[in-house]
């Protein structure tokens, strides 16, 4: 049996020397296994080895081409490799950010003008920073009331202080089929039983709220309305004011979820439609950079003073410094200007994903940092996770994101955010390729 490895070296060899060049076409990977005598499986492999190697790329439909000198041999695809292509992450990074955001600190690290940012703040921020909140917040017509916004260390410890506040030990909460991760283990952490409710095209149905309601009180209800994580869904206007009916008729209180929201900033959240039973929660991090730790809570009047409460005894306060650096990045445009950036990669990484993932069954939005990636037969989630794993590359399966007894789909989240336009390319073509084969194929080898 030929080892794919020393096929590949072969290849890698002749790009070395200059017997393929930039640019050219590599035979169908089936004239490929004829010209060496190997297996269809085993030059499947050899692609895979040669694009993890940054040797070839890919394109859909029109072959696989050379596109750069070969270097040294790295570890075969096939073996655990320390440096992933890790997917599951998605944490948006632009050009232009670290010199936007670092022209706005220069003057707030002046000995004068720091001094004051270092002392300590509670949950209520400062007035200036709820006021440049409010500001970076609003979308779709929308503003929040200033003196509503409640500050955290970051969005995770807002999602975390709110549902605190909403519940106790043995409480239900009712929560997409599909869900953020994070809440899973903050809901476990808590003793909150999270309630699957059904979605379809449009996102949350609120009949399924209604229904969950009646077989026992829900506390509270977790959602996701615009670029729902994983699915990239967004719900129609149509959908928002039923939902939104649904929670003021049986005084159900809702946390929503915008931390992606910054993506469509053309749409109203649910909290435009149900002010006095929605409390808001986003952050900082995906719009500036993913180390800029502060979360946003804009909680209606009747349950301000609780959350308040516990985002100060969960420790959950924020640091003044990032409060101060937000209102002035919001107050120079730096926000504005990161934004669009970030919209405009979104788009352009999702055109990329569509190159290699069109012919497969995939759900996405076109600015969404994610793609839902629903296998082809026989592959299972498992297995392919596995796979792609040996393969150097982590992608989150999707019982990471179901809740509840049901089976969780044979699918896949790419996040497409982290990597850089080169890395993601390379990590796409090499999951195509894995996807066309099957797990018997692998096996052969």
């Amino acid at each position: 049996m030929t080892d794919y490895r020393s096929v590949a070296d072969a290849v890698a060899e002749d790009i070395r020397a200059g017997r393929l060049g930039v640019g050219d076409r590599l035979p169908t990977q089936r004239e490929f296994a004829r010209r060496y005598g190997i297996a269809n499986s085993t030059a499947t492999r050899v692609y895979q080895e040669l694009a993890r190697r940054g040797l070839t790329t890919g394109h859909v439909g029109r072959g696989t081409f050379v596109r750069t000198a070969a270097d040294t041999p790295a570890p075969a695809l096939s073996e655990p490799v320390d440096s992933r292509v890790d997917l599951t992450l998605n944490h948006p990074v632009v050009p232009e950010q670290a010199g936007l955001l670092a022209a706005g600190l220069e003057r707030l690290v002046r000995p004068d003008a720091l001094e004051p940012v270092l002392r300590p703040v509670g949950p209520d921020g400062t007035a200036t920073a709820r006021d440049a909140a409010a500001d970076l917040l609003a979308r779709g017509g929308w503003r929040p009331d200033p003196a509503r916004v409640l500050f955290a260390g970051s969005g995770r410890q807002a999602i975390s202080a709110v549902v605190a506040a909403l519940t106790r030990p043995g409480a239900r909460v009712g929560v997409e089929e599909l869900t953020y991760p994070v809440l899973k283990a903050i809901a476990a952490r808590l003793g909150v039983t999270l309630v699957p409710l059904a979605m379809d095209e449009a996102g949350l149905i609120p009949e399924a709220v209604e229904e969950a309601h009646r077989a026992g009180p829900l506390h509270a209800v977790y959602v996701q309305p615009t670029l729902h994580n994983p699915l990239s869904l967004t719900m129609p206007d149509g959908r928002l004011d039923q939902l939104a009916d649904v929670l003021l008729r049986r005084s159900i209180p809702a946390v929503e979820d915008a931390v992606w929201a910054f993506l469509r900033d053309d749409r109203p959240p649910l909290a435009a439609r149900a002010p006095e039973r929605t409390i808001l929660v986003d952050s900082l991090s995906k719009r500036l950079a993913p180390g800029l730790s502060l979360g946003f809570a804009v909680a209606p009047a009747a349950l301000a003073n609780d959350v308040a409460a516990s985002l100060r005894s969960g420790g959950w306060v924020p640091m003044r410094f990032p409060l101060e650096a937000m209102s002035r990045w919001q107050a120079d445009g730096t926000v504005r200007k990161l934004v669009g950036a970030k919209q405009r990669q979104a788009a352009a990484r999702q055109e990329l994903a569509e190159l290699h993932l069109g012919d497969f069954v995939t759900r996405t939005a076109p600015v969404s940092y994610y793609r839902w990636w629903e296998l082809p037969r026989p592959w299972r989630a498992d297995t392919f996770v596995a796979a792609a794993a040996r393969h150097g590359i982590a992608v989150t399966p999707a019982a990471a994101f179901s809740t509840g007894r049901h089976r969780a789909p044979h699918a896949i989240r790419l996040g497409l955010a982290t990597p850089s336009t080169e890395t993601l390319t390379r990590a796409l073509t090499t999951l195509t390729d894995l996807a066309r084969s099957t797990p018997d194929d692998l096996a052969e080898d």
